[in-house]
């Protein structure tokens, strides 16, 4: 990295560094294990038991809550799991759940049964989708209504319009597909420290595309800056290519140099080997991430022909009630600020809906 353009005397307005456990490097978590928890046989009999009552009761499946799924030891276990995600390391990983031997809607029915006791469910696109499929659809990034889980392409570091984002493994790719997890706070500590001028302009706020997914009355882009500072925390909302994509609007100015040097640093720090946490995801893992404190990415991936074979994950995108509160700019893209009822994609005529099959 640079050496320090100037001093951060220059810059009395940048924000303290955040000493919390949300800050960390990836060959420190890499060597831990206490962000995975292995399912017990008795956890995963309790879910299995879960789904089969659901499907018993034809409980509509878009509007399941807590209190619809009986987990009794499971549930307190989660919530310990949601505590590390939200206030501790900002991710977390829950193996074991035996997707081999279910088909594709017990599996989606028991994380759904597993999502609903750590937040509310929102929509994730326009089609008002609770339960994302996350696959290859044959479709490129440079189209700029695509979002990019729909290729097979890298993703690159970025955060989802929830609080918290989770993923369910049913099948992985023939090869990579791994995924890459780094420590936004530790980014913005690391910003701070050696390139205040740059982290300041990412303190402003800037133009990100919304991808044709615009609720009604809004702009076709959103205008957050990607670091907010409120409450002593910091919190991270990014996706390059979707800054970039923006610019595509006549009333929305090109990138300025400034502005450019500052988004490849913070891309160079989360690329960066002696930060960021590689993971591979098995069939029957969990993976859960703090959308604020986490900037996530997906390697490119080759698939197997067989389309029975494909790389296939479930999404769920969550409101925890006890999620950190968050400043009033966030509901120019979240809608509200109220924990447990924020984030998500509202478009006019959107209806929550489920496909589990």
């Amino acid at each position: 990295m640079q050496s320090p353009v100037e001093s951060l005397a220059t810059y009395p307005n940048v924000p303290p560094e955040v000493r919390d456990r949300s800050a960390w490097y990836g060959p420190e978590m890499a060597g831990r294990s206490d962000w995975i928890e292995r399912l017990s046989e008795a956890e995963i009999a309790e879910v299995e038991n879960a789904v089969r009552e659901l499907e018993e009761s034809q409980v509509d499946l878009a509007s399941i809550s807590a209190t619809d799924v009986s987990l009794p030891t499971l549930a307190p276990r989660l919530q310990r799991s949601l505590d590390q995600v939200l206030n501790g390391c900002g991710f977390g990983q829950i193996k074991g759940l035996p997707v081999e031997r279910w088909t594709t809607r017990e599996a989606a029915i028991a994380f759904l049964g597993i999502g609903v006791q750590l937040g509310n469910l929102r929509m994730q696109n326009a089609e008002g989708h609770l339960l994302g499929h996350v696959k290859d659809m044959g479709r490129s990034s440079t189209d700029p209504n695509t979002r990019i889980y729909q290729t097979n392409e890298r993703q690159t570091h970025h955060t989802d319009s929830c609080d918290v984002v989770g993923l369910l493994c049913l099948r992985a790719a023939q090869s990579g597909g791994l995924s890459s997890l780094v420590s936004s706070t530790t980014i913005f500590n690391e910003m701070r420290r050696h390139r205040p001028d740059l982290l300041r302009v990412l303190l402003d706020p800037i133009e990100t595309d919304r991808r044709g997914e615009v609720p009604e009355g809004s702009k076709p882009y959103f205008t957050i800056p990607v670091f907010n500072y409120h409450d002593g925390l910091v919190s991270a909302i990014y996706q390059r290519q979707y800054i970039e994509s923006a610019r595509r609007f006549p009333c929305v100015a090109p990138l300025t140099q400034q502005q450019i040097d500052a988004l490849d640093l913070l891309d160079e720090l989360a690329n960066d080997p002696t930060l960021n946490l590689m993971m591979e995801l098995k069939p029957g893992d969990i993976q859960l991430i703090h959308n604020h404190t986490i900037l996530h990415d997906r390697t490119a991936f080759e698939d197997f022909p067989e389309p029975e074979r494909k790389r296939h994950l479930l999404r769920l995108w969550l409101a925890p009630p006890g999620a950190r509160r968050l400043p009033e700019v966030y509901t120019e893209r979240f809608g509200s600020i109220t924990p447990g009822d924020r984030g998500g994609v509202t478009v006019k005529n959107s209806k929550a809906t489920i496909t589990v099959g």
